[in-house]
Protein backbone atom coordinates (compact mmCIF):
# COMPACT_ATOMS: atom_id res chain seq x y z
CA UNK A 1 0.00 0.00 0.00
CA UNK A 2 1.46 3.36 -0.94
CA UNK A 3 1.73 6.37 1.32
CA UNK A 4 -1.06 8.28 -0.44
CA UNK A 5 -3.48 5.43 0.27
CA UNK A 6 -2.36 5.35 3.91
CA UNK A 7 -2.84 9.12 4.16
CA UNK A 8 -6.40 8.66 2.84
CA UNK A 9 -7.01 6.11 5.60
CA UNK A 10 -5.52 8.52 8.15
CA UNK A 11 -7.87 11.22 6.90
CA UNK A 12 -10.86 8.89 7.48
CA UNK A 13 -9.64 8.07 10.99
CA UNK A 14 -9.19 11.78 11.71
CA UNK A 15 -12.76 12.41 10.49
CA UNK A 16 -14.07 9.71 12.85
CA UNK A 17 -12.11 11.12 15.81
CA UNK A 18 -13.43 14.61 15.11
CA UNK A 19 -17.03 13.43 14.82
CA UNK A 20 -16.88 11.34 18.00
CA UNK A 21 -14.98 14.03 19.90
CA UNK A 22 -17.38 16.83 19.02
CA UNK A 23 -20.37 14.62 19.76
CA UNK A 24 -19.19 13.53 23.21
CA UNK A 25 -18.34 17.15 23.95
CA UNK A 26 -22.07 17.66 24.37
CA UNK A 27 -21.98 15.17 27.22
CA UNK A 28 -20.14 17.80 29.24
CA UNK A 29 -23.26 19.98 29.11
CA UNK A 30 -25.49 17.01 29.90
CA UNK A 31 -23.25 16.01 32.81
CA UNK A 32 -23.41 19.55 34.16
CA UNK A 33 -27.20 19.62 33.91
CA UNK A 34 -27.58 16.23 35.64
CA UNK A 35 -25.14 17.33 38.33
CA UNK A 36 -27.01 20.59 38.90
CA UNK A 37 -30.33 18.73 39.07
CA UNK A 38 -28.87 16.27 41.59
CA UNK A 39 -27.54 19.06 43.79
CA UNK A 40 -30.79 21.03 43.61
CA UNK A 41 -32.96 17.97 44.31
CA UNK A 42 -30.77 16.95 47.25
CA UNK A 43 -30.69 20.42 48.86
CA UNK A 44 -34.19 21.67 48.05
CA UNK A 45 -36.22 18.45 48.20
CA UNK A 46 -34.02 16.09 50.22
CA UNK A 47 -34.09 13.72 47.24
CA UNK A 48 -31.19 11.69 45.96
CA UNK A 49 -30.82 9.05 43.27
CA UNK A 50 -27.92 6.66 42.95
CA UNK A 51 -28.83 6.13 39.31
CA UNK A 52 -28.48 9.83 38.56
CA UNK A 53 -25.19 10.01 40.44
CA UNK A 54 -23.86 7.04 38.50
CA UNK A 55 -25.00 8.42 35.13
CA UNK A 56 -22.87 11.50 35.87
CA UNK A 57 -19.87 9.19 36.27
CA UNK A 58 -20.76 7.34 33.06
CA UNK A 59 -21.04 10.60 31.13
CA UNK A 60 -17.72 11.82 32.51
CA UNK A 61 -16.08 8.49 31.62
CA UNK A 62 -17.52 8.73 28.11
CA UNK A 63 -16.11 12.24 27.65
CA UNK A 64 -12.70 11.20 28.90
CA UNK A 65 -12.46 7.85 27.10
CA UNK A 66 -14.21 8.68 23.84
CA UNK A 67 -12.63 12.14 23.66
CA UNK A 68 -9.03 10.93 23.99
CA UNK A 69 -8.66 10.19 20.26
CA UNK A 70 -9.99 13.66 19.41
CA UNK A 71 -7.54 15.22 21.86
CA UNK A 72 -4.66 13.42 20.16
CA UNK A 73 -5.93 14.30 16.69
CA UNK A 74 -6.12 17.98 17.67
CA UNK A 75 -2.59 17.80 19.12
CA UNK A 76 -4.04 18.97 22.44
CA UNK A 77 -2.48 16.19 24.50
CA UNK A 78 0.21 16.80 27.08
CA UNK A 79 3.61 17.41 25.61
CA UNK A 80 6.67 19.18 26.90
CA UNK A 81 6.58 21.95 24.29
CA UNK A 82 9.51 23.84 25.72
CA UNK A 83 11.71 20.84 24.86
CA UNK A 84 9.96 19.57 21.74
CA UNK A 85 9.89 22.99 20.06
CA UNK A 86 13.70 22.97 20.01
CA UNK A 87 13.71 19.96 17.67
CA UNK A 88 13.16 19.97 13.95
CA UNK A 89 9.89 18.72 12.52
CA UNK A 90 11.62 15.53 11.36
CA UNK A 91 13.11 14.87 14.82
CA UNK A 92 9.71 15.42 16.45
CA UNK A 93 8.21 13.00 13.91
CA UNK A 94 10.78 10.34 14.82
CA UNK A 95 10.18 10.86 18.54
CA UNK A 96 6.41 10.61 18.07
CA UNK A 97 6.67 7.46 15.96
CA UNK A 98 9.00 5.81 18.48
CA UNK A 99 6.77 6.79 21.41
CA UNK A 100 3.63 5.54 19.71
CA UNK A 101 5.15 2.24 18.54
CA UNK A 102 7.11 1.44 21.69
CA UNK A 103 4.76 2.71 24.38
CA UNK A 104 1.32 3.90 23.29
CA UNK A 105 0.25 1.04 21.00
CA UNK A 106 1.38 -1.72 23.40
CA UNK A 107 -0.48 -0.03 26.28
CA UNK A 108 -3.59 0.36 24.14
CA UNK A 109 -3.37 -3.29 23.08
CA UNK A 110 -3.10 -4.40 26.70
CA UNK A 111 -6.07 -2.28 27.80
CA UNK A 112 -8.25 -3.41 24.89
CA UNK A 113 -7.50 -7.11 25.41
CA UNK A 114 -7.91 -7.08 29.18
CA UNK A 115 -10.77 -4.57 29.05
CA UNK A 116 -12.67 -6.78 26.62
CA UNK A 117 -12.71 -9.64 29.15
CA UNK A 118 -13.62 -7.18 31.90
CA UNK A 119 -16.59 -5.77 29.96
CA UNK A 120 -17.68 -9.09 28.49
CA UNK A 121 -17.84 -10.80 31.88
CA UNK A 122 -19.85 -7.87 33.23
CA UNK A 123 -22.25 -8.19 30.30
CA UNK A 124 -22.63 -11.96 30.73
CA UNK A 125 -23.59 -11.70 34.40
CA UNK A 126 -25.64 -8.53 33.80
CA UNK A 127 -23.63 -6.78 36.50
CA UNK A 128 -25.40 -3.98 38.31
CA UNK A 129 -24.23 -1.43 40.79
CA UNK A 130 -24.56 -2.74 44.36
CA UNK A 131 -26.20 0.57 45.34
CA UNK A 132 -30.00 0.77 45.44
CA UNK A 133 -31.26 2.24 42.18
CA UNK A 134 -27.82 1.90 40.63
CA UNK A 135 -27.21 1.27 36.95
CA UNK A 136 -25.97 -1.68 34.96
CA UNK A 137 -22.18 -1.70 34.81
CA UNK A 138 -21.25 -3.27 31.48
CA UNK A 139 -21.89 -0.14 29.35
CA UNK A 140 -19.39 1.82 31.43
CA UNK A 141 -16.88 -1.00 31.19
CA UNK A 142 -17.45 -1.26 27.43
CA UNK A 143 -16.54 2.44 27.16
CA UNK A 144 -13.01 1.51 28.19
CA UNK A 145 -12.64 -0.86 25.25
CA UNK A 146 -14.33 1.46 22.74
CA UNK A 147 -12.37 4.50 23.89
CA UNK A 148 -9.02 2.74 23.68
CA UNK A 149 -9.88 1.24 20.29
CA UNK A 150 -10.64 4.73 18.97
CA UNK A 151 -7.41 5.98 20.51
CA UNK A 152 -5.51 3.11 18.85
CA UNK A 153 -6.95 4.06 15.47
CA UNK A 154 -5.93 7.68 16.01
CA UNK A 155 -2.42 6.65 17.03
CA UNK A 156 -2.16 4.73 13.75
CA UNK A 157 -3.31 7.85 11.90
CA UNK A 158 -0.68 9.92 13.69
CA UNK A 159 2.03 7.40 12.79
CA UNK A 160 1.00 7.53 9.12
CA UNK A 161 1.12 11.34 9.14
CA UNK A 162 4.54 11.34 10.82
CA UNK A 163 5.88 8.87 8.24
CA UNK A 164 4.57 11.23 5.55
CA UNK A 165 6.55 14.05 7.13
CA UNK A 166 9.66 11.89 7.12
CA UNK A 167 9.06 11.10 3.46
CA UNK A 168 8.68 14.81 2.77
CA UNK A 169 5.04 14.61 1.68
CA UNK A 170 2.95 17.70 2.08
CA UNK A 171 2.04 18.26 5.72
CA UNK A 172 -1.20 16.30 6.38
Amino acid sequence: MNLNALLAIAKCIDWLSIKVGRTVGWLILLTTLVSAYNALARKAFDYSSNGLLEIQWYFFAAVFLLGAAYTLQQDAHIRIDIVSNRFSERTRAWIDIAGHVLFTLPLIGFVVVSGWDFAHESFLVNEHSPDPGGLIRWPAKALIVIGFMLLGLQVCSEIIKKVAILNRHAKP
